[in-house]
């Protein structure tokens, strides 16, 4: 049984390095295959010939994105700038279950609630990394929301069309706001609506300064007004939430970080016992499952509504 699970690790491994492999290669295949429609038969050739490796990868991955599951994955991982298709994804998230479980089974005395608990921390771990992404970029985003409004008023002023401008962002900004821009311009090089694809740009960053900007755009091109004008203003009010929420996120970094200390210290110290001696939690079965699954109830009831507290008092509207 030991050897099977070993075996069967090697081989979600390689599977992860193949998927790593497929996404750090996606983004040029996407790109020839797009430039395949404007070359000769020969380079449309190798395109077709490179898109075959692929074929399983795209075949699941626009099966699974019909679904509102799929949708979803695809749409945090656009939001995290993650270069993974749907299924790698998902492949990605079976090895790492299957991996934690495995170390787990191992150092957890090969007992199979060891091999449980490893499961589910393999299964969270991947999209703890992907709302960590998010978050980062989300906030550097925001960070850079103002310099970017300077800079298409500047351009507006001088006489630059609303496209100009942004695509004067996508060249002079650093990442990732000059990513999401560049993306802007190249859809509406490629005939897209300018409301359509500064849609599908809050769609991809959830932020609320960005809705004010990409409300002002909207407004502007269809009663028409002096754009440069609102987006000063709007960048004059970005920047001051900007400053006000960084003194709030100062002053409130104690609450959060010690309501997030405090409610994962039990489960820390489950986990290490439970690693260490799990007879000695088993023992609160003794007087029956009933009474042990109340105790749980009782203290998961008390530490999620103590960190809910904690963090709805951290919790500052600006």
């Amino acid at each position: 049984m030991a050897w099977i699970i070993v075996i069967g690790g090697i081989i979600l491994i390689i599977l992860l390095i193949i998927g790593v492999v497929i996404s750090s290669n996606s983004d040029r295949a996407l790109v020839e295959e797009r430039l395949s429609q404007y070359i000769d038969d020969g380079g449309k050739k190798d395109v077709d010939n490179e898109a075959q490796k692929y074929v399983l990868t795209n075949w699941v991955s626009k099966r699974v994105e019909k679904t509102s599951l799929g949708d979803g994955i695809a749409k945090q991982l656009a939001r995290a700038d993650l270069k993974l298709k749907v299924a790698e994804y998902l492949v990605v998230i079976v090895a790492s279950v299957f991996i934690f479980a495995l170390f787990a089974w191992f150092f957890g005395n090969r007992h199979p609630i060891s091999a449980m608990i490893g499961a589910v921390i393999g299964l969270l771990a991947p999209r703890f990394y992907v709302k960590g992404q998010q978050r980062k970029r989300l906030q550097k985003f925001n960070d850079q929301l103002p310099d970017m409004l300077n800079l298409m008023v500047n351009g507006l002023r001088a006489g630059y069309s609303t496209m100009q401008a942004m695509e004067a962002v996508s060249k002079e900004l650093p990442s990732p706001i000059n990513d999401e821009f560049k993306r802007v311009v190249q859809e509406m090089q490629i005939g897209i609506p300018m409301e359509k694809a500064l849609d599908n740009l809050l769609r991809r960053i959830p932020s609320d300064d960005l809705d004010f900007v990409v409300t002002a755009i909207n407004v502007q091109r269809e009663v028409g007004g002096n754009l440069s004008e609102i987006l000063d203003n709007i960048s004059f009010t970005i920047r001051e939430r900007v400053r006000i929420k960084g003194e709030v996120r100062v002053l409130t970094a104690q609450v959060r970080t010690s309501g997030t200390v405090l409610s994962l210290i039990p489960f820390f110290l489950t986990l290490i016992l439970w690693f260490l001696n799990p007879e000695y939690l088993l023992s609160v079965t003794d007087r029956g499952m009933l009474i042990a699954g109340l105790i749980i109830c009782c203290v998961l009831s008390l530490i999620f509504s103590g960190y809910f507290v904690m963090m709805r008092i951290a919790a500052i509207e600006v």
